[in-house]
Order: structure tokens, then C-alpha cells, then sequence
């Protein structure tokens, strides 16, 4: 039995029980969760093994990539920018990043690429992988190439662009990498926890992943015995120049291990944020609150940043999804504690979350990815926190 580590609030015993049942029955292997209520902790647990291989345990320092999750603090350097008066969300892209303008595209706004709709989710010609590492490169070929849809008119999940494209425009704006204003602006007057772009001096810190695929292949599987509501997405896997596959293979190899020192060490902002559940839950905290006195988004900010820019089939990963600007919205498929809720997955099962209504800023992170569809261990601790709220 993994002992669980950490404390709760009287009123959250079930969050813990369901955090303890994750890896009873659920495949977890080392994890945290913390959730803040009302710009305090409520919840703050951790467990497991760190690395798996050694047996190094899992302490409450212990860092973890939290692949897309990362994109909700991408998005709140963007809005910090916005509400500071140094960046229009509705001004075309090319009035900060010029050379944005080839290929038909000088008249996309900001708030398209953080919402999905700007049709840039992959490249014409891949980059090689050190190229995507040193940044400007991978930037370039974006600037260069074309939308791949007639951008404003559909939405799809710019799943490893999104921290390029709104990363650039960050720099741009700010003279400062995307993580380098993160770790200034937003880490640092709140001491979290979180980096993109690891500095050597954490690597130590950070867990080693492993990955666990679905019982069952479902691209092996006649289509007629697929769900409907699955069908098109099997079927687009199953096709190497679907935008399914394209979006996530935007280097040469296409295979990134995030496991690596250079990789952890590079700024993705899409994808490659480390850190703990502590730095994220404080986050979204501050998001819709005051923690230790501040308070990083107001009110008007976040109503803006939250309000629902696109919604309906997905161009990319072929079912339903919500976006506001950066931020991804309660669906079925991302279920919250409140219709107002905000926040962003990660590929795997990492979750993080504000929920303005009931004060809760969300953090879990796990270093067990779980492919598929069928993860139920997020769902569980939401489902655990509601509960608790009554």
C-alpha cells in the first residue's frame, strides 16, 4: 500500500481517500495534488515513487512535466501582458511579430492563436528536433507557413504551436523569453514552484515518467465496433497526414523524449512545464483571488481571458472542444467542479484548474502517463473536491 503523505482541510477526507484509490486501482505510481480554496490550502498530498526504476520516493518538492497543463501559464503571462496594457489581444499578430505576416496571414489577431482558431496546429516541412530546442528556428517556420484551414473559421488544437506562437508573441512584446517573464512576473511574486525551462540547478527534482498504453489498440479494431462518437478520431490516427498525427509531429524525429535533460532545459510553452501541484494550484488561485496578498488577474481580466471563443468539433482532435483565450473550458470530456471553471490537461491525466465560483485553484500531477481515453484519475479527485464543497 503507498502511504500518502501531506494533510487535509476538515470536509476534504474524501479527496485524500479518492487520491489513495488512485493508486490502489487506478495505476498511479508517484502523484501530488493540492487544492486551494479561497486563496488558502485545503488539500496538499503526495505519494509514491519519484523514479520508478530506483525506487526514489515522491516528497512535496518533487517536480513533474505536466505536458499541455503547461499552456494555462503560458496563457496568464499573455493576459498579465494584456491587463498591463502592452499587449491587444484583437490587434493583428504581425503588429508585434512582423515577419508573422507571410503566407495571408497579417490580419490574424492574438486572441485567434490563443484560441485555437489561427490554423497553424503543424508544418509543411518539419524542423529538426535542435532546432525546436533553440527556439528561434522553429519560430521562423511558423512565421513562414501557411494556415492550414481559413483561420476564424474553425478551431483545432494547436497542441505543441500553441507555445511558440503565443510564446513569440510574448517575447516580442516583453523582450523576454516566454519563461523568463514567467519565472519574473508570475513565479517569483508568488514562489511557485514552476519552470519552462528547467534550470540544471532542479534537475534533480524531477520525476521519471513512465508510459502506460491502452489495453486495447483501438486503430486494430473494425470501425463498426468503435463508438460513434470516436469513429472519426480512430479513424484519423490511423492517417499519417490526418492534422490528428501532423500536430504532433512537427520535428524530425517526431518522437520527443520529455524525459531528457536538453528538453526539460528548452522552453516549450505548450508542453514542457515543470513543476509541482503546490505551483499550479497557487496559480489558479491567484487567478481569481488574493493569495498571500496577491492577486495576479483581475476580475475584468479573467471574464475576458474565460469567455468562449470557440466550441464544437475539433479540427484536430476530432471531437468537442471549448476554448476561451488560452484557457480551456468545462466539456464532457474535461468535466470541473463549475460551469465557470478554467483551466488546461496535460497529455497523460495532469490537470489543473480555477474554479472562481467556489474559490478552488487545482493542481494534480502524476508521472504515470496513461494514453487514451479511458484515465479516470482527474475525473476521480474533481468529482472527490465537489463532493466535498456539498
Amino acid at each position: 500500500m503507498t502511504t500518502i503523505n501531506g494533510d487535509v482541510a476538515p470536509g476534504f477526507e474524501p479527496v485524500r481517500e479518492a487520491f489513495a484509490a488512485n493508486f490502489a486501482q487506478h495505476g498511479d505510481i508517484g502523484a501530488a495534488l493540492c487544492v486551494y480554496r479561497d486563496g488558502r490550502p485545503v488539500v496538499d498530498l503526495w505519494g509514491g515513487q519519484a523514479d520508478p526504476d530506483t525506487g526514489r520516493p515522491w516528497t512535496r518538492d518533487t517536480l513533474q512535466l505536466v505536458y499541455s497543463a503547461t499552456k494555462g501559464a503560458t496563457a496568464t503571462a499573455a493576459h498579465l501582458l494584456a491587463q498591463r496594457g502592452a499587449l491587444d489581444l484583437d490587434a493583428p499578430v504581425a503588429e508585434y511579430w512582423p515577419e508573422f505576416a507571410a503566407n495571408g496571414k497579417a490580419d490574424i489577431p492574438v486572441r485567434w492563436l490563443l484560441s485555437h482558431q489561427a490554423g497553424l496546429v503543424a508544418l509543411d516541412q518539419p524542423v529538426p528536433l535542435a532546432d525546436a530546442l533553440a527556439w528561434h528556428p522553429m519560430v521562423a517556420a511558423l512565421a513562414a507557413q501557411r494556415p492550414l484551414w481559413t483561420p476564424g473559421t474553425a478551431h483545432g488544437y494547436h497542441g505543441r504551436t500553441f507555445g511558440w506562437l503565443v510564446g513569440e508573441v510574448i517575447r516580442r512584446v516583453s523582450g523576454r523569453t516566454p519563461g523568463r517573464f514567467f519565472a519574473d512576473e508570475i513565479a517569483a511574486p508568488l514562489g511557485l514552484d514552476f519552470f519552462i525551462g528547467l534550470p540544471p540547478t532542479e534537475r534533480d527534482r524531477v520525476s521519471r515518467m513512465t508510459y502506460q498504453q491502452p489495453d486495447v489498440d483501438l486503430s486494430k479494431v473494425p470501425l463498426e465496433s468503435i463508438p460513434e462518437d470516436l469513429r472519426d478520431l480512430v479513424a484519423a490516427m490511423s492517417d499519417p497526414n490526418s492534422l490528428s498525427n501532423r500536430a504532433f509531429q512537427l520535428t524530425d524525429p517526431a518522437d520527443i523524449d520529455f524525459n531528457s535533460p536538453e528538453v526539460q532545459a528548452a522552453e516549450i510553452p505548450a508542453s514542457n512545464g515543470i513543476g509541482t501541484a503546490h505551483g499550479l494550484a497557487r496559480m489558479y488561485a491567484a487567478l481569481i483571488g488574493e493569495v498571500d496578498g496577491i492577486r495576479l488577474l483581475t476580475p475584468d481580466t479573467v471574464a475576458a481571458a474565460t469567455k468562449e471563443q470557440s466550441n464544437g468539433p475539433d479540427q484536430v482532435i476530432m471531437l468537442p472542444s471549448r476554448f476561451g483565450s488560452g484557457y480551456m473550458l468545462p466539456t464532457a470530456l474535461m468535466p470541473l467542479t463549475g460551469p465557470n471553471s478554467f483551466g488546461h490537461p496535460g497529455r497523460g491525466g495532469s490537470l489543473a484548474f480555477a474554479d472562481p465560483e467556489h474559490g478552488i485553484g487545482f493542481g494534480y500531477v502524476m508521472n504515470n502517463i496513461v494514453e487514451g481515453a479511458d484515465d479516470p484519475r482527474a475525473r476521480l479527485l474533481v468529482e472527490a473536491v465537489g463532493v466535498s464543497l456539498g
